[in-house]
Parts: structure tokens; C-alpha cells; sequence
């Protein structure tokens, strides 16, 4: 039986360690071509692991073909030329990681928990794209992107957010920067732009690259604020009116509704409608798309699948009213769609057979459960007196309010001193002097929660 020790996995998930640890013994020869793995059930019962955490490991090694699989015979090391003896031994072997080292916890990314991927599926419906659509995976595809995708999208749409929309009117995009830049292009530089102040960075960033035309708007309790539009001169808003970032806020019936009276004030108006984590409510009824509810073919809608499948699945869409398909075809018809097909099919097969749904659902579950953990530590441990949370029941960060003399630069500099990277609500603010201070961005989605007790210790002791 392999056994190998799991206290030496360090920052690793045990289903990489264990894939690095396989994967390093087939190359060296220890393990022998057309050898025999233990089954998942006996190995995880040696190790002390879920039997999940070996199924995500044989998973990513069949992906690569280190191994293969013989119906009801199990699993096999496949025949590879040996690796030269100069290869480091297992212990230095290590996953290579974005995440700045001088941090042991970061409340600033807003990573998936890479776990709870789904990537025996995934690859299951990798190798059936690859043996049913040999053809089209090397056709050229429409530029707005494959239809199986457009369909499966829309009709989840439908199912899951009560959007009632076309495949037509989809357009599948490589992240959602790359979006913003192609409505800029579709709708011109020559109309006047809006954006959230506090909000997210790289809207703003992207527009005033592609030397566009545009406003910061603050924000009320209730959303985007409906005097400053209107003594504006803008022509497009972009908003997230189902969560907002980074302030949680969930925007008022009644204030999309006068949204979408202004956008209908003027046809050259429109509504960018940002929904990027809606899929992750934890109290009541997801919230209506701005978009479900105009009837005048004013909003654009854009999602993307980084905050529910991966931030590396660099794959986003955007929605059009029917009135500007035509007009994007003929203005941007000649871009080609900058996704591949291969990605792309695969996708559509895992939202059409209902593996996208579960995974939603139990991934709500689960961020839940971190959400709940985290303030549970913060509501009894050394910070309940000197703290208040904000906007913890959608998306996957919420605010914290802290108690302390401490300016926004002070707090994240001492943070960091002692290996906490956090993020303040003054950062997202083009006017910083009026911004509130001390309020601090939790993102957990990809935190431990075994450190959380921990770090909040720090933070407390930070502002004390």
C-alpha cells in the first residue's frame, strides 16, 4: 500500500500533496509502468482521508495522463520515460502559488476554495467533449461564442435567476475586463460613462485606458445615488446592484426601478448591470436581476463563472437587448471569440446535465458555513467589543466596521507586520478624504478557518 505522510503537505490541499506525491513516484520509476493504484476506498481508509480527497487526486492525474483508468479493474500507472536522477526529492516539491508568502492569512483575495472544484467531473466531461466533438472543436466557431454554451446558459438563466433571454443574445467572453473594453466599443466613446465611488478598481482603470469619457458616482443606502445621476451628464451606467463591491450593498426595489425610469428618459441611455457573485445569497430569495425586470431593453447584463467555478476559468458573458444584436454584428462582427471551444463545450456540458446547479448549491452551503465561522469568532472573541459587520448575507466578502484611532494606512501597514493582508473601504474611493475609515473588506472564500481565531487574536491586538 503507498503510504506517504500527510503533516508534510504544508500550505497544500491533501488531494494535491497526495497528486504531487503520485505523480513524483511514476515519473522516478517507484511506482512501475501498468502497476495497479489501491482502490479509492482502501487508500483513503490508509491515509485517514476522505475517500473524495483520493477521488480529486486520481482525478487530476487521469487528466494528465499519469494514470489510467480499466472499467471495474480500478486504476494504473501509465508508462513514462523515467525523470533524471537529478530530480528534487518530495519534499521540495511544491504547487506554485500567486499568494505573496509573508502572509499566513489574506482577507484581500477573493479566491475559490480549490478543494471543493469539482474536478472529477470536470474532467469526465473534458473526455467526453474530446470524443463526441472532435469536429467542432476544430471548426471555427460564431464570434459571439459556441451556441451549446449560449444555450445552456440561457436556459440556466432562466431556471436559476427567472432571466428570460436568447442565445442570440449572449456574447462569450475571455473575463470580464474584456467585456467592459468590447461594450466600450460597442456602445462609443463618445457617450459619457458612470461608475461606483467606492468600487471595483478595474472598471474605472479600463476606461480611462481606452481614454474614455467618464463619471464617479457615490453611493446612499439604497445603491447609486439618484441625484448625482441625474445632474450628471452620463449616457451608461455601470453598477452591481445585486451586491455591490466593495460596500455589500444590495440596491432598493424602488431605486432600480427610478434606474431604469432614467435609462428610459433617453434612448441613447443604458444600464450596465455587473451581477458577478449573485449566485451566493445566505438569507431569503436571490435577488431580481436588474435585467428580469426591464421591459424596455435598457440593461446590460454581465456575469461571470471566476466566483463560482474559478478565478483560471477565464470565461464571461455578456447580454444585449435584441435591439443591439444587429448593431453589434455589424460593428464588432469581426472579432473572433477569445475563449476556446474546447473550454467552452466543456462548460456546456457541465451546466446542461445540472453539475453547475449542484455545484452552486453545495458551494453555498460551504461558503456559509466559513461565513458563519468567521463571525462567530468575531462576534465572541477579542474583537466583538471593537467591531460591527455589515452586508454579511450575499456575496463572499462582508464589511467590518473596527473601533480604533488607527488611520486606514496604520491599520493595513501593522496588519501586515504580522502576516494579515486586508483591504480598507478608502482604497476603492477616487475621493478618499470623505471615504469612512477603518473599514475593512473581509473576503473568506478562501481562507482557512482553522486560522481564523488566530488572525482575528492579531487584528485585535493590532487595534488595541
Amino acid at each position: 500500500m503507498l503510504t506517504y505522510d500527510i503533516d508534510k503537505k504544508g500550505d497544500r490541499p491533501i488531494y494535491i500533496y497526495l497528486y504531487d506525491c503520485i505523480k513524483y513516484d511514476i515519473e522516478r520509476g517507484y511506482i512501475k509502468a501498468n502497476e495497479k493504484l489501491p482502490s479509492k476506498r482502501n487508500f483513503a481508509e490508509h491515509l485517514c482521508v476522505s475517500v473524495m480527497t483520493i477521488q480529486n487526486a486520481y482525478a487530476l492525474l487521469l487528466s494528465e495522463g499519469y494514470i489510467y483508468s480499466r472499467e471495474k479493474r480500478g486504476y494504473f500507472a501509465s508508462e513514462l520515460e523515467k525523470k533524471p536522477a537529478s530530480q528534487p526529492s518530495i519534499d521540495k516539491i511544491q504547487i506554485e502559488q500567486e499568494k505573496d508568502p509573508t502572509y499566513f492569512v489574506d482577507f484581500c483575495e477573493d479566491s475559490i476554495s480549490v478543494q471543493s472544484f469539482p474536478f472529477s467531473v470536470w474532467s469526465r466531461q473534458m473526455r467526453e467533449v474530446l470524443s463526441e466533438n472532435p469536429d467542432e472543436l476544430l471548426a471555427r466557431m460564431p464570434n459571439q461564442g459556441v451556441v451549446f454554451l449560449r444555450k445552456a446558459i440561457a436556459d440556466f438563466l432562466y431556471s436559476f435567476r427567472g432571466m428570460n433571454v436568447s442565445p442570440e443574445q449572449i456574447i462569450i467572453g475571455a473575463g470580464t475586463e474584456y467585456m467592459y473594453s468590447l461594450l466600450l466599443k460597442l456602445l462609443g466613446k463618445d457617450s459619457v460613462y458612470a461608475v461606483e465611488d467606492p468600487g471595483y478598481n478595474k472598471i474605472s482603470a479600463i476606461y480611462e485606458s481606452e481614454n474614455a469619457n467618464f463619471r464617479y458616482i457615490s453611493l446612499d443606502s439604497n445603491g447609486i445615488s439618484m441625484d448625482e445621476v441625474r445632474k450628471s451628464d452620463a449616457d451608461i451606467l455601470h453598477i452591481s446592484p445585486s451586491h455591490h463591491f466593495p460596500t455589500g450593498i444590495v440596491t432598493s426595489i424602488k431605486r432600480r426601478q427610478e434606474l431604469l425610469a432614467w435609462a428610459n428618459e433617453d434612448k441613447n441611455r443604458y444600464i450596465i448591470e455587473d451581477d458577478y457573485d449573485s449566485e451566493f445569497r445566505f438569507l431569503g430569495k436571490a435577488i431580481p436581476t436588474l435585467q428580469s425586470i426591464d421591459y424596455n431593453e435598457k440593461v446590460i447584463y454581465i456575469n461571470t463563472f471566476s466566483k463560482t467555478l474559478s478565478p483560471a476559468l477565464r470565461i464571461s458573458y455578456a447580454i444585449l437587448p435584441q435591439h443591439l444584436i444587429e448593431n453589434y454584428k455589424n460593428k464588432l462582427g469581426f472579432y473572433y471569440c477569445t475563449v476556446s471551444s474546447f473550454e467552452q463545450y466543456t462548460l456546456a456540458k457541465f451546466i446542461s446535465k445540472g453539475y453547475f446547479e449542484s455545484h452552486i448549491n453545495r458551494m453555498r452551503k460551504a461558503y456559509k458555513i466559513k461565513r458563519d465561522t468567521l463571525i462567530n469568532v468575531i462576534t465572541t472573541g477579542p474583537l466583538s467589543e471593537k467591531s460591527a459587520i455589515f452586508e454579511e448575507n450575499s456575496g463572499l466578502h462582508f464589511i467590518l466596521k473596527l473601533k480604533t484611532e488607527l488611520s486606514d494606512e496604520e491599520l493595513v501597514s501593522k496588519a501586515r507586520l504580522v502576516g494579515i493582508k486586508i483591504s480598507c473601504l478608502s482604497q476603492y474611493c477616487h475621493n478618499r478624504e470623505n471615504a469612512e475609515k477603518a473599514v475593512v473588506l473581509i473576503n473568506y472564500s478562501g481562507v482557512n478557518t482553522k486560522i481564523i481565531p488566530r488572525a482575528m487574536e492579531l487584528l485585535a491586538a493590532i487595534i488595541n
